[in-house]
This record gives C-alpha cells, structure tokens and sequence, in this order.
C-alpha cells in the first residue's frame, strides 16, 4: 500500500504549481510589465557588453574575457526563470512538470555555482595584475583563463548534480504548490512529507563549502592588494588600482549576501515571502546591475561603446 502511494507522486500528480510573485501582488500585470522590461534590459545589456568584449581588441584582455563570462552567465540563469514565470502569468497557467522542475533547479545551481566561483577567479585576476604586474601576462595568459573557467564550469556543475537528483527524488505527498515563481532547492524541498533534516543539514554544508572556498580567494586576493596599494607611491597609481577592483567588489557584495541569506541562514529566519523578494534581487535584479557596474564605471567600455556606435570619430572632433 506503501508503495502505491508512493508511485502516484511520480505518476497521477507529477506535475507542481508555482505560486509565484503574481499572487502576492494587488497590481499583477503592472508588476509582470516591470519584470518584463528589467529582463530586456538585462538581457541586452549583458549582451552589449559581450559583444563590446569581443568586437574591440582593447579590450581583449583576461580581465574582461572573465567580464565577458560572467555577463553570459547572467543571461542564461535569468533566462532560465524569468520566461517561465511571464509567460506563466500571460497564459493563467503555473504548472511545471517534475521533468522541467529538475531541469530548471539543475541549471540554476549550475549558473549560480559557477558565478561564486567566477567572482573568486575575477578577485585573483586582479591580485596578479596589481601584486604581480611584470609577471602578469605570463601568470594569465589564454590558456591560464581557458583552464580557470573550465574549473568555475565544473565546479558549479557538481552543486548542480549533487543537489538536484536528491531533492527531485523525495517522496512529495503533501501539497505539490510551491510558494516560489521557480523551481528553488529550499522551496521544493519543503514539499517534501519525509524527514529531509539530514539533507538539509549536509545541503547547508555544501553551501558552506560552496562560498567558503570562493570568498577564502577574494579575501586573500583583496587584503594582498590592500598591503600593495598602501605601499604604493604614486597617488594616482592607488587611485587606478582601487578603482580596477571597486567594481567587481560591488559585485561580489550583491551577489554573495542574497546567497548567504539564502542557503546559510537558519529556516527560522526564512518565509516565502522573503525568500522570493531575495530571489528577485539576486535572480532579475543583479543581472541587470552587474552590467551598470561594469560600464559606467569603466573607461574602457565606454569607449568601446562610444567605437562600436560611431560617436568616438565626432567626440575626438569636438574635442579639438
């Protein structure tokens, strides 16, 4: 009789619901306008500066060749949310088949695993350029890049595929509505009707380890810049390499607090409805900021982006 039950949860009523945003709102198609637009401007924003990185030869250094990945990455974790959640609501339809709940929770461990470990291979970048300048090309040359994103790939894959087989494989026997507008490991797993204690433990662990070891590299990588700079002579020499790392600082900040509240705070601490407000942050909100950062606060990119629009020719005229 057991096991009949347990059948049907992959069978009759393999499908969940998503609740989403959406119900939580009092104006649902304004805020659907809104979400809207924040992923086409964060989409073409990433790809804007994708396209600068790779059409401007100025800018074909390992600095924004790690630029130009962390933009990617943020095209395709917002893509993998953010669509189904709008055409949900167009459609007044909120299920999501097991299959595409697991495919869903996969990539996106995947993509956020990855970026922790981005972040972290960025923060040596700059250690290298700044400590280490006359050894620079050699400590980070392609292949050195080619190999350290291969390593971020990797590693953001494994939380992926040791996470996503567990949490799909628990038995749901309550309500199969998940009070988040995608298909999240903490929100998922509390559908769950067996004793997940254990996992959610080991889960916190694997968090841990997960930014433990990236933010290790960011700090070192950060205070060894910090002992450089201070010794530094030339003012204008601290300016340029405090402003080289101010950016991706601002980055590392947005990106590392929403998941330190979201995998390492206590349950205690969380509700569904802080829980998704935080996932909007770092899920729509973040890709659409890390471009901002990234161009405006750079002159390089702009004036990549004042080439490629054919403004720099009637700037430099102007200037004359």
């Amino acid at each position: 009789m057991d096991i009949t039950i347990w059948m049907s949860n992959y069978t009759g009523q393999s499908d969940f619901t998503l609740l989403g945003l959406f119900n939580q709102s009092k104006h649902p198609v304004l805020l659907a306008v809104v979400i809207f637009v924040v992923f086409l401007l964060a989409f073409s924003g990433n790809a804007l500066l994708i396209l600068l990185i790779l059409s401007d030869t100025h800018l074909h250094t390992p600095m924004y060749f790690f630029i130009s990945q962390l933009s990617l990455m943020d095209m395709m974790y917002i893509s993998v949310t953010v669509p189904k959640m709008l055409m949900d609501q167009a459609l007044g339809s909120h299920r999501i088949s097991a299959a595409a709940c697991g495919m869903q929770m996969f990539l996106y461990l995947t993509l956020v695993g990855s970026e922790f470990f981005l972040l972290a291979a960025m923060s040596y970048d700059r250690y290298v350029a700044i400590c280490h300048p006359l050894r620079y090309p050699v400590l980070m040359n392609h292949r050195v890049c080619l190999l350290l994103m291969s390593v971020c790939w990797l590693l953001g894959s494994l939380d992926g595929f040791m996470l996503t087989p567990v949490t799909m494989t628990f038995p749901f026997c309550r309500s199969r509505k998940i009070h988040h507008f995608f298909c999240e490991v903490p929100a998922v797993t509390k559908l769950s009707c067996s004793d997940t204690r254990l996992y959610e433990t080991l889960m916190y662990l694997c968090c841990v380890l997960m930014l433990l070891i990236p933010v290790t590299v960011i700090s070192s990588s950060y205070l060894s810049i910090l002992l450089t700079v201070v010794r530094m002579n030339s003012a204008e020499g601290r300016r340029k390499a405090l402003a080289t790392c101010s950016s991706h600082m601002a980055v590392v900040i947005l990106f590392y607090g929403a998941a330190v509240y979201t995998y390492m705070l206590p349950a205690s601490l969380h509700t569904p409805e802080k829980d998704m407000v935080m996932s909007v942050f770092y899920t729509i909100l973040t890709p659409l900021l890390n471009p901002l950062i990234y161009s405006f606060r750079n002159k390089n990119v702009t004036e990549a982006m004042k080439k490629l629009l054919g403004m720099r020719p009637i700037f430099q005229e102007t200037t004359k």
